[in-house]
């Protein structure tokens, strides 16, 4: 069983399922989606369809996601569809009124049910997931058991799991201590190439010899696994990483699709 982590397809299915063509899951490995399936990109429901068929799947909410359910349950409220829209939520729009709207309601209630946060371990490390980041400030656990995850994602604002940014990734410190024994947080949400003006310690460069985005890891602990997808060709990936032995499945996303 392998375990594997994405974010932030942003609609370019074409680009994902190469990826997963690549990784070949069996119905005994797990995966994690950290949101942001929709929006920007040619096929959100395509993306939503791909997704939602994957084996032993944990599907988190992204901000765009929850730009979307706002919208949809507020029908009339110009500020949502504002909010929506000037965030990519157009393609999504378009395609879920191009399908049955049996299964347009069905795939809006399971987005509308989707947690913010998961965990798991892999290969004896903690990983905590999350769409953007959370807000560190100062954590008290030494020891890091199935309580305690869940009282650190309680005493979370669930905005902050979905839209923060230079609060997280500009933290001085993560959560592993100075053994770096704790739990890893791998996100998305943040194209790895903003990471440049925001974070401290970077692995490597967001950008490759290659010219697209990769994955980068801040510190010794937080992970941020958005390759920039929303960008398009020419910059844009899409990233499955599996967590056992932390290899990298990348497909660069091409013109049109």
């Amino acid at each position: 069983m392998a375990t594997y982590v994405f974010s932030d397809v942003h609609g370019h299915r074409a680009a994902l399922e190469r990826a997963l063509d690549r990784v070949s899951p069996s119905e005994d490995d797990r995966f994690f989606c950290l949101g942001d399936m929709i929006d920007r990109g040619p096929d959100p429901v395509g993306v939503l369809r791909v997704v939602r068929g994957l084996p032993n799947v944990t599907v988190l909410m992204g901000n765009h996601e929850d730009l979307m359910i706002d919208c949809v349950n507020s029908p009339g409220d110009g500020l949502a569809a504002m909010n929506w829209g000037l965030n990519g939520g157009a393609m999504t729009s378009a395609g879920l009124s191009e399908i049955e709207d049996d299964e347009a309601n069905e795939l809006l209630g399971w987005v509308a049910g989707l947690p913010r946060w998961s965990s798991a371990r892999v290969a004896g490390r903690l990983f905590l997931f999350v769409h953007a980041g959370v807000r560190l400030g100062r954590v008290t656990q030494e020891a890091w058991g199935d309580a305690a995850v869940e009282t650190f994602f309680s005493a979370q604002d669930p905005e902050d799991l979905t839209w923060i940014r230079e609060d997280f990734w500009g933290a001085a410190e993560g959560l592993s201590g100075g053994d770096a024994r704790g739990p890893v947080i791998v996100a998305g949400h943040t194209p790895t190439p903003y990471l440049e003006r925001m974070a401290h310690e970077v692995d490597r460069p967001a950008v490759g010899e290659d010219g697209l985005a990769r994955m980068v890891r801040v510190g010794a602990d937080r992970w941020d696994v958005d390759s920039a997808a929303a960008a398009g060709a020419g910059l844009g990936q899409v990233l499955v990483l599996r967590l056992d032995d932390e290899e990298e499945f990348y497909e660069p996303v091409l013109e049109g699709e």
